[in-house]
């Protein structure tokens, strides 16, 4: 199809193009219907030329009537085919969009957990290039090869004719090409400043609160405008000038349509020709022309879905799909990192660095260390988020990576620093958005000890939580939260703050669940800074620039931390001493961080 420029193409097949593949079978079908509908077109022509050089001059009004009942029953099988070839267009275009629209959002969820920013712009490039091939648009293209045989037929009527139609149809191909010409570099830059507004504004709605709360909303409106500027400049400029040819086009359509009949006048009164072949050269005109103009008039259309076009093929080039792996035994939940390194961006530091850990089932380990230490970052790599730049997470022995990404996001619970909720209600929230037992749903709030919180609901567990969980609070969401990472009893747990936003009560359901994980044989990773978390956990690791600096049980690491914290190094307060803090509320942490000694500013860390 003309939409697939050869710009879009490369050497690597994606699944889109092998989606067009499977959509060429219902192309052939239109093509042959449009070979059809186009010899139907003939109709009118060669009805006019019988009633003019044949009726009107024998008079016969049977043969008149044979030849309209003739005419009406091809037009009748022209209608159907034409309204046939739209619908199986329509439905390839439907299917297209079925097939790839998964394909998409898994590989924009990849993408984005590499950085990428494109966000849902694969989706609206899919939908663009749905829309054109389900509009009649698409039809056209299909009807343009058949102008030349138009122009051919319009020639053995009369040469003079067919010369003139001949040169309409070449200034309206001139004209189209003066149309890419004139608009393709604005309908591009119209088509990427859209984008850049969309995003901008999409980042300002999604974080309303901020914006509220500190007046950044004219900053942010600012951005969008010079992004929305340049879009509807661009976009001005493209349709002013296309507008202007589109006018052009059709000022010569219609001219040439008139002149045709005046040629064909001239020759008759010349001798040169009969009126049935003046009146069917007008109609074949029509004909020839007719695709030329609708393509003329579609014409941004068309730019904008070879641009979306090549925009999605590129896109699921860089993005491959992931490959299938065979389901393995049922992990038990052992996890060891082999020299494990991460590097966000080529040349800058490592966020993680040549890192070699185990993790044994059944114990908890916390994670401490000073800010931007890679903490995260260890729990992603952990949890196979991102993949590790060198080096090796195994799950059970085998890497991460080998394991059917299904059954690794059943073994694995994990808890963000930021909780992301889904909208939807509080069920389908634990329930990870798939459809589970209603048993397995009250276990996992019971594990968590969310249960009583739930019920406090409106709706209990049907309460409808809004977009991002906007409904409930920081630390609503923090205990829903925990309830999916447990949600069906995953081998292996990880927390990443997980008392963040939690109160004297949460903090005790957090204590209570990550004593009846550990007991169920759980492997537990928790970054967390407060002593509650340090109390509960067997092992702790201390990281600091990415490497693992001291790893062990809980009390020999807390008594080495302790001994460099008295030489001066910089140590996180929290590490230096746990003691019967587990039971006290913020204000009580205060306290104990009184009698272990630090001052104010050495409340995150001893410089």
């Amino acid at each position: 199809m003309a939409i697939v420029g050869s710009r879009a193409r490369k050497a690597r097949k994606t699944e889109l193009d092998d989606a067009m593949g499977q959509v060429k079978s219902a192309m052939i079908i239109v093509a042959v219907f449009s070979l059809v509908i186009n010899i139907l077109m003939l109709a009118s022509p060669i009805y006019m030329l019988q009633v003019y050089d044949r009726v009107l001059v024998t008079g016969h009004l049977e043969t008149l009537v044979l030849l309209t009942i003739m005419a009406g029953v091809a037009l009748l099988v022209l209608g159907l085919l034409d309204m046939l070839r739209n619908i199986i267009m329509a439905r390839a275009a439907n299917w297209l969009s079925d097939r790839l629209s998964p394909v998409i959002i898994a590989g924009s969820v990849r993408a984005r957990l590499l950085g990428d920013q494109a966000g849902t712009q694969p989706l609206r490039d899919l939908g663009q290039v749905q829309s054109f091939l389900s509009s009649q648009a698409s039809t056209a293209l299909f009807d343009l090869p058949w102008t030349p045989v138009f122009l051919l037929l319009i020639w053995l009527l009369h040469p003079a004719l067919g010369a003139f139609a001949l040169a309409a149809t070449i200034l309206l191909v001139l004209l189209g090409v003066l149309n890419e010409v004139v608009t393709r570099k604005s309908s591009l830059l119209a088509s990427t400043s859209q984008i850049q507004a969309l995003q901008q504004a999409d980042m300002a709605i999604r974080n309303a609160e901020v914006v509220r709360a500190m007046g950044m909303l004219p900053g942010l409106l600012d951005r969008f405008r010079a992004s929305n500027d340049a879009f509807l400049g661009a976009s001005d400029v493209a349709s002013r000038r296309g507008a202007t040819i589109v006018g052009i086009t059709k000022f010569v359509r219609l001219f040439v349509q008139s002149a045709t009949l005046g040629l064909g006048a001239y020759l008759l009164l010349q001798g040169g020709a009969t009126g049935g072949v003046m009146i069917a050269s007008s109609i074949l005109l029509g004909r020839a022309l007719a695709p030329v103009e609708h393509l003329m008039a579609i014409w941004r259309n068309l730019g904008q879905t070879r641009i979306a076009y090549a925009r999605l093929t590129e896109r699921l080039q860089n993005v491959s799909a992931e490959p299938y792996r065979i389901r393995l035994p049922e992990p038990d939940g052992r996890i060891t990192l082999e020299n494990v390194s991460y590097f966000a961006q080529p040349g800058r530091p490592a966020i993680i660095d040549n890192l070699s850990v185990a993790f044994q089932p059944g114990e908890a380990v916390a994670i401490i260390g000073p800010s931007a230490g890679g903490k995260s970052t260890l729990c992603r790599l952990i949890a196979g988020i991102v993949l590790p730049t060198s080096g090796t997470v195994r799950l059970d022995g085998t890497d991460v990576q080998h394991w059917n990404s299904e059954q690794l996001g059943e073994a694995m619970g994990y808890l963000p620093q930021d909780v992301e909720l889904f909208s939807g209600s509080v069920r389908d929230n634990i329930s990870r958005m798939a459809k589970a037992e209603d048993q397995a749903v009250v276990d996992a709030a019971m594990l968590s000890h969310a249960h009583d919180m739930i019920q406090r609901l409106p709706q209990g567990y049907e309460t409808p939580i809004g977009d991002a969980g906007s409904r409930l609070s920081g630390g609503q969401r923090q205990r829903i939260g925990l309830a999916r990472a447990v949600f069906g009893s995953p081998r292996v747990v990880v927390l990443d703050e997980p008392n963040a936003n939690l109160d004297q009560v949460g903090e005790s359901a957090l204590a209570a669940a990550i004593a009846e994980l550990k007991a169920q044989g759980t492997t537990l990773i928790i970054v967390g800074h407060r002593p509650s978390t340090l109390a509960q956990a067997d092992k702790v690791l201390f990281l600091r620039d990415g490497r693992l600096h001291l790893f062990g049980p809980r009390d020999e690491v807390l008594v080495r931390l302790r001994s460099i914290a008295r030489e001066g190094e910089r140590t996180p307060l929290h590490v230096i001493r746990v003691s019967d803090e587990t039971q006290a509320d913020e204000g009580g942490d205060s306290k104990q961080q009184q009698k272990i000694g630090p001052t104010a500013p050495q409340i995150e860390q001893i410089a």
